[in-house]
């Protein structure tokens, strides 16, 4: 399931507005906060989708018969760009126990690149629902090796993944590539085009970057 939250007309899109935007990207700490906003904005509309049971809440006054969530997701960013999306959708799930994967483009001579997965730290996540945090679905490559990866933890009963932008290329390689039946995509925004460097156009060029400064 690939769920566009851009296509309905919400503040939401004014934070992919600016996330896009190169004079305000200029700005790393609105750059944060607006992927910060679009993890909240993503995490709310996750939790109409979990279980919930009916507790008991005692007032003041009496006592009050209340839905609240049967079990927390385990939310998981991919490092570094999936951070702030991390952050955001804490603030929704803010008890929820996270897990921490790196995965990164490993460029070779050729200017070809492999994803290598280098760090996990995750809790036991068998049967258990996952929100995977990564802002720029790009080739779909990074999602696909974070969940191999995260499988040596144990089997998740759903997945949701949390993205601000997608390419159709990317959204397509993971429907070849995961068991789609049990994963939904949240996005902004799902743009045509990538560039020979799998980067989206017109995308918002390098989350990673932009929101933390340029590697070497």
């Amino acid at each position: 399931m690939v769920i566009n939250l851009g296509k309905t007309d919400s503040i939401f899109n004014q934070y992919i507005a600016e996330l896009r935007d190169v004079e305000i990207q200029r700005d790393p700490l609105r750059f944060r906060h607006n992927l910060v906003r679009i993890g909240e904005i993503a995490a709310y509309e996750i939790s109409k989708k979990l279980a919930y049971e009916n507790k008991d809440v005692h007032t003041s006054l009496g006592t009050a018969s209340v839905p609240v969530l049967k079990e927390l997701p385990v939310v998981i960013p991919i490092l570094r760009a999936g951070l702030p999306v991390h952050e955001g959708a804490l603030r929704v799930f803010d008890r929820s126990q996270s897990g921490f994967i790196s995965a990164y483009r490993k460029v070779e001579k050729n200017e070809s690149f492999s994803i290598q997965v280098e760090y996990i730290s995750c809790p036991d996540i068998n049967k258990r629902t996952l929100i995977i945090c990564d802002p720029m679905l790009a080739t779909g490559a990074s999602i696909v090796a974070a969940y191999k990866a995260l499988l040596h933890y144990g089997t998740p009963s759903y997945i949701h993944i949390i993205s601000a932008i997608a390419s159709t290329e990317g959204i397509n390689y993971l429907k070849r590539q995961l068991p789609m039946s049990k994963i939904s995509i949240w996005t902004g925004a799902v743009d045509d085009e990538l560039t020979a460097q799998a980067y989206i156009v017109p995308g918002l060029g390098d989350a990673g970057d932009l929101a933390y400064g340029d590697k070497t």
